[in-house]
């Protein structure tokens, strides 16, 4: 085992768009497990668009880091140490462990990685919280009918690629919204969606109009903005709207309305956000399910993965920067 804990911190606020310089590469000690918790090796820790709200000091669903704590995330790690019966050393664990080699957690507050899963960093994504956010998202909140035209948002990106896919599986029409000629590849070619539009370089409200002649029946919103507002205006009466993310807003110190609320009232169109935490009783069916259409190959996904614990800012930036393709992971360690 190493002789310290390297960790990733949150030196400095965040004004704007993050730099490399709010993050701090430390070392401490190892921490020691006591009864009823388990040490953690970090082997992949992931990089999500929501740690970016964590940073700030304002008013959301989470408490704010504070200076110096180890920047939060989800991790796939190996138990190197337990102190409770329900793990032994190897055992292969998802947690909320943050950016950081070796972690301590209470028992009851890991997820044992399913046997079998090939390979397990899916349990970070397809087959864990990222793939969970598309399946009770667009089935629960979205309700896709056969025959509805789903439009996504980001749809090259982590939950975006499962969303487009699921759509597929409920017998709808997918139009997927990235940047970028690589994502729009990615789009149609690994993906399946019917159609892609870049808003890099595609009128978007144009594109809808021949992507969705007969309106858009489901949104799925990770960006908000100038994309999300002209989605907005091309929905069909009964529309639903389900608000994931608002990525585009994240590093602006005043965020934009993205449309006037009176389009709800224009197409009696429903609209709601949501937290994947907040429907733990679906996580079993979920990744039932997820792990069948992955195994069968009914679902594809990419990853994006950088080398090194050191890099996770680095990777975490680029994110922002919509630089990824795929679910933006990073290595910290081999399994042993």
């Amino acid at each position: 085992m190493a002789e310290a804990n390297r960790r990733i911190t949150l030196a400095a606020r965040p004004a704007g768009f993050p730099t490399e310089s709010d993050f701090a590469l430390e070392e401490a000690e190892i921490p020691e497990p006591e009864a009823g918790e388990v040490l953690v090796r970090a082997l992949w820790v992931s990089v999500d668009p929501y740690q970016r709200g964590r940073m700030s000091e304002a008013r959301s669903y989470a408490r704010p880091l504070e200076l110096g704590d180890v920047i939060t995330s989800q991790t796939l790690g190996e138990v190197v140490e337990s102190r409770d019966p329900r793990f032994t050393p190897g055992d292969l664990v998802v947690g909320q462990l943050g950016w950081q080699e070796y972690a301590v957690a209470r028992a009851g507050t890991l997820q044992v990685v399913p046997e079998g899963l090939e390979p397990p960093s899916l349990a970070l994504h397809v087959v864990g919280m990222t793939g969970l956010t598309a399946y009770i998202g667009l089935l629960d909140i979205g309700r896709p009918r056969p025959g509805d035209t789903v439009v996504v948002s980001a749809a090259a990106g982590a939950v975006g690629q499962i969303t487009g896919q699921l759509a597929k599986l409920a017998g709808c029409r997918a139009v997927g919204i990235a940047g970028g000629p690589e994502k729009i590849r990615d789009l149609r070619e690994l993906y399946g969606y019917d159609a892609a539009i870049d808003y890099k370089q595609d009128d978007v409200s144009a594109a809808l109009r021949e992507a969705a002649p007969n309106g858009v029946d489901v949104y799925f919103d990770n960006v908000g903005g100038d994309v999300s507002r002209a989605v907005v205006g091309r929905l069909a009466v009964g529309a639903r709207i389900i608000v994931c993310g608002q990525i585009s807003q994240y590093n602006r110190e005043r965020p934009e309305p993205t449309f006037h609320p009176g389009a709800l009232i224009v197409f009696r169109a429903r609209m709601e956000g949501f937290l994947v935490t907040d429907y733990p009783h679906r996580y079993a069916e979920g990744v039932q399910r997820l792990a069948r259409w992955v195994a069968d190959g009914s679902i594809r996904y990419r990853e994006d993965v950088t080398e090194g614990l050191e890099h996770a800012p680095r990777a975490f930036i680029g994110l922002l920067n919509g630089e990824n393709r795929g679910k933006a992971l990073v290595k910290v360690a081999d399994r042993s």
